[in-house]
């Protein structure tokens, strides 16, 4: 039996934004989940470009250098490459219950609203339709075209969540890992992951146990 508390598949594609699939890793990681990971070739362009990190080009690669970042166990982030069939995320018998692809580009989130499925993270995408498990979508593109909104709609009829990384500023952010952290915070709740990012909206009127109630 795995010693993680859960799994989640997480795409990167090459849309703006890495950082927050970057992130979401790093908690995920921290929180003892493991995470199935695909990268797709734009967003080893990307992340050379907004972050650091250095990714190599092959899968196994990446494992060896992403669980060395992040400090994680061994198995507990595992790389898939864009046609590798046999990973379990091809399959509804071996899918985990939740996907996130982060960032989305608007030509991954075309070919996930028409079932394109030609490349692993497009696959994966597509059996979690069609098992009827949680899709997240964190698309980051300004403006929207027609094109783009209609797949957004599309794609929540058939049950995926449509999460823009539009982070907000209530919580009075004093820097970009502030902003970073709103994104992120929205989509460990998705996940259904507790999180400390982020003060709920309202969660100072909460009453706890023994609060006297006014009036």
């Amino acid at each position: 039996m795995s010693d993680f508390k859960q799994c989640i598949t997480l795409a990167i594609t090459g849309a703006s934004g890495v950082q927050y699939a970057i992130r979401l890793l790093e908690i995920l990681v921290a929180e003892n989940i493991q995470v199935l990971v695909m990268i797709s070739k734009a967003a080893q362009v990307v992340a050379a470009t907004e972050t650091a990190l250095k990714l190599p080009s092959r899968a196994a690669e990446q494992q060896s250098y992403l669980t060395e970042v992040f400090n994680a166990a061994p198995g507990q982030i595992k790389v898939f490459a864009k046609e590798q069939w046999m990973a379990p995320v091809a399959s509804g018998s071996g899918s985990p219950n939740t996907m996130v692809v982060c960032p989305c580009s608007t030509g991954s989130l075309s070919a996930i609203a028409t079932g394109a499925s030609n490349n692993l993270i497009e696959r994966a995408a597509d059996v979690v339709l069609k098992e009827r498990k949680k899709l997240i979508l964190v698309p980051r593109e300004a403006p929207y075209s027609e094109i783009h909104l209609e797949h957004m709609l599309k794609l929540t009829r058939m049950g995926a969540v449509i999460l823009p990384a539009s982070p907000g500023f209530y919580h009075q952010p004093q820097s970009i890992a502030d902003l970073v952290d709103f994104v992120v915070a929205r989509i460990l709740s998705q996940i259904g992951l507790e999180q400390n990012l982020v003060k709920s909206w309202g969660s100072e009127y909460l009453q706890t146990k023994g609060d006297n109630e006014d009036g």
